[in-house]
């Protein structure tokens, strides 16, 4: 069977997008997302998405990770999700659209900017010498120096399947502070099981336990190896975050088709 499918990214993480509003891709299993996703045999991709309809929503995302399995929320997915929608033909002024971990709001701007609404916070744990937090997907945070020269690959699969993380697996961070308003981040993705240029679940983990100002509007820019976003949220008391916004470009970078057998 021929597979049409987009390819879009945002901030250089990159996925595959299927329109799969007639059911047309319903059957894919684990192996043939794999397949997909695989880098040396397949198109490549950080992650693999279907464009759903939904009856009370302008449309359901449905992500899979690298691996093949389905996974958890993915920020710059749902970014590149809505601008994959607008270019279909889905036109509005404000999307709301239907994840795994629940309702998100979304819009663009004039500038091509996909501003998407995270998932409230309201449990922070804060650990010796990191963070925990699920912003959709789980996160570790942790604050190093001299970010550029880290091997994050080999020191977040260190984390990611040590023993308290092993079994269901965490995304792993590890952040810079640049200045006041701004940080660097490289994040070890699971699923994906290596660096990734960007995760934007991961960035608005780290932005979130990065706030400068208690008990009010934050803004946070985000320097990854992808590229810059933002973060914006109110922080109203102690570990609860809310009006969270993911902020950054998603782009169309090629489409094609593909067989499967």
């Amino acid at each position: 069977m021929d597979i049409h499918f987009f390819k879009y990214q945002g901030t250089g993480n990159d996925f595959i997008i299927l329109d799969n509003r007639d059911n047309a891709y319903s059957f894919l299993d684990t192996a043939q997302v794999n397949f997909l996703c695989n880098r040396k045999f397949g198109i490549g991709a950080d992650g693999l998405m279907l464009l759903n309809k939904h009856n009370s929503y302008d449309f359901e995302m449905v992500y899979y990770n690298a691996d093949g399995k389905e996974g958890s929320m993915c920020g710059n997915g749902g970014r590149c999700l809505v601008k994959f929608a607008y270019d279909s033909g889905i036109k509005k002024t404000t999307y709301h659209f239907m994840a795994t971990d629940g309702p998100h709001e979304a819009e663009i701007d004039l500038q091509g900017i996909v501003r998407l609404k995270m998932k409230d916070v309201q449990t922070v744990k804060n650990k010796t010498d990191h963070f925990i937090l699920d912003t959709g997907s789980p996160h570790y945070v942790q604050f190093v120096q001299n970010l550029q020269k880290l091997n994050v690959k080999e020191e977040g699969k260190k984390i990611r399947y040590s023993d308290a993380f092993a079994d269901e697996g965490i995304n792993v961070n590890f952040v810079e502070t640049v200045d006041d308003h701004t940080i660097f981040v490289r994040t070890y993705e699971r699923g994906v099981e290596n660096e990734t240029l960007s995760c934007g679940t991961g960035v608005t983990a780290a932005a979130l336990v990065s706030a400068h100002n208690e008990n009010s509007f934050n803004e946070i820019d985000v320097r990854t190896t992808g590229g810059n976003l933002s973060v914006e949220f109110d922080l109203s008391d102690e570990n609860q975050y809310s009006n969270i916004w993911l902020c950054g470009p998603a782009e169309f970078v090629f489409k094609g088709e593909i067989g499967l057998e």
